[in-house]
């Protein structure tokens, strides 16, 4: 179910109303029907993956029950490594058997050796099935850790795992965060459902607007870029860089402030990412539920920046590696991942990681000229790492960024849309005037007038209307 299709649209106030005033009783009930209208929700797609949503969470449930009657080292370390095998299991299988099975093939040919490559299967990838089994996954780490005390509520742990706001992709939430909020009894807060709403449509016209009247430029330039010029194919990467950030981080408004109609407070997921002065900053603001998750649970395990410049390097390596194979099993997510790592890290060597962790020009209206350039070049940067991203192959990643560093980068591009340009440019001009801010509508401190506010919201609506582009499935599904 599409969050910008007319049956969520039906969907939810029909979920909210029987939330609020028919299971609003006890709150175990209200976690039972939240439990139910999650497992709706996600079976809307395919049913028959619900059972992985289900396994996942028993297995959990129950290791959780187990670290509750242990406190002997090898039987929780046992706990653990059972979680992490079904967990990574489930998700291996799904997402990565054809990725290594073809690889192992092609090891084979490369060293001389015929190899009949008949293990392709034919998979298909569950929704979301890197968001919730990372989210369970947190519980059962945590548990270890003893940062968390196990639950015996049923209902309440089979909630956190398919919270269907952010259920297929994210944000994703740790255990020490939603869970103690399935636990915790609910009252409507009037304030907090308005400014949900608010940001249920700010996400909505990135999505509808920006993300999907980008996407009709993106999949003619990607795919037919030998036939277009250099200033063309930079454009399509500037497109798809819009794209993706409209689509992801306007799935995680409309997700965030989908809870929030619940009594829920999810994590912030994006923090205007393109107005970042360096690359490591870039990923302090984007996909912050993933980046972190993989900085508490993975690179600071590893030893974090705690040894000497090998340590770091490698570690830093590592993360980078895994964030882009976590995207899929293509060489091209990992080589983006790579990328990445040599960008970040030179700050790293020069430990200027954490050199910009304020917002960007704070208390004025344009940056200076050096943060101005320093804004540019990291969006440059990640622009071109993008392309990495989207194409198909190593390949055509090669010749679509050779096609763009070629004389005809200084002709008029050949595709293009003033209207689509304008759009851009006034969602930047918007979010750059709110960027101290949790998402762009929370305009209530700047426009005082309440009917000011709601012209504005109107006027989202109509252009949502007037200007969205055909309708696209968000592209984080795919992960």
């Amino acid at each position: 179910m599409l969050f910008n299709s007319i049956d969520f649209a039906v969907f939810l106030p029909v979920v909210f109303i029987l939330y609020w005033y028919v299971f609003n009783r006890t709150r175990t009930l209200q976690n039972a029907f939240l439990v139910g209208a999650s497992y709706f929700f996600y079976a809307y797609w395919d049913w028959r993956f619900l059972s992985l949503i289900v396994v996942s969470s028993a297995v959990d449930y129950f290791v959780g029950i187990g670290f509750a009657k242990t406190e002997d080292g090898a039987k929780r370390r046992f706990l653990l490594l059972t979680s992490i095998a079904v967990n990574i299991g489930i998700l291996g299988f799904f997402k990565y058997f054809n990725f290594f099975a073809e690889n192992f093939a092609r090891a084979f040919v490369l060293f001389g050796e015929p190899f009949s490559d008949t293990t392709r299967l034919n998979i298909v990838l569950p929704v979301g099935i890197s968001f919730y089994t990372f989210q369970t996954l947190s519980y059962s780490i945590d548990l270890y850790r003893r940062r968390l005390e196990p639950t015996r509520e049923f209902w309440s742990f089979f909630a956190f795992v398919s919270f269907f706001p952010q259920l297929v992709a994210g944000p994703i939430e740790r255990a020490t965060s939603l869970l103690p909020q399935f636990h915790a009894g609910r009252r409507f807060d009037y304030d907090s459902a308005i400014d949900g709403s608010r940001q249920i449509l700010w996400g909505l016209f990135k999505k509808i607007v920006i993300a999907d009247g980008c996407a009709v430029y993106v999949d003619q330039i990607f795919g037919n870029y030998s036939g277009y010029s250099g200033s063309t194919l930079l454009l399509g990467a500037i497109f798809f860089s819009f794209q993706i950030y409209g689509d992801f981080s306007g799935y995680s408004d409309i997700a965030i402030g989908t809870a929030r109609l619940f009594g829920f407070r999810l994590t912030r997921n994006f923090a205007f990412p393109y107005f970042s002065r360096d690359i490591a900053e870039f990923w302090r603001r984007w996909h912050i539920s993933l980046s972190s998750w993989f900085r508490d649970y993975v690179y600071i395990p590893l030893g974090g920046s705690r040894g000497g410049t090998w340590m770091r390097v490698r570690n830093t390596l590592a993360i980078f590696l895994i964030s882009g194979l976590w995207h899929g099993g293509n060489w091209t997510f990992v080589a983006w991942g790579l990328l990445n790592a040599c960008y970040f890290l030179p700050l790293l060597l020069l430990n200027s990681n954490r050199t910009h962790t304020d917002v960007p020009a704070e208390g004025k209206w344009l940056p200076s000229v050096h943060e101005g350039m320093q804004i540019a070049i990291t969006y440059l940067l990640t622009v071109l790492a993008w392309v990495l991203f989207r194409a198909d192959t190593i390949g055509d990643a090669q010749r679509y960024l050779s096609g763009i560093f070629s004389p005809s980068l200084f002709s008029i591009p050949e595709v293009g849309s003033p209207r689509m340009a304008a759009l851009i440019a006034t969602f930047v001009l918007v979010e750059w005037l709110q960027r101290d801010k949790q998402h762009a509508l929370q305009i209530e401190q700047v426009v005082r007038r309440a009917g000011a506010r709601w012209a504005i919201y109107y006027a989202t609506i109509a252009v949502i209307y007037f200007f969205g582009g055909q309708q696209q499935q968000f592209i984080y599904f795919q992960f």
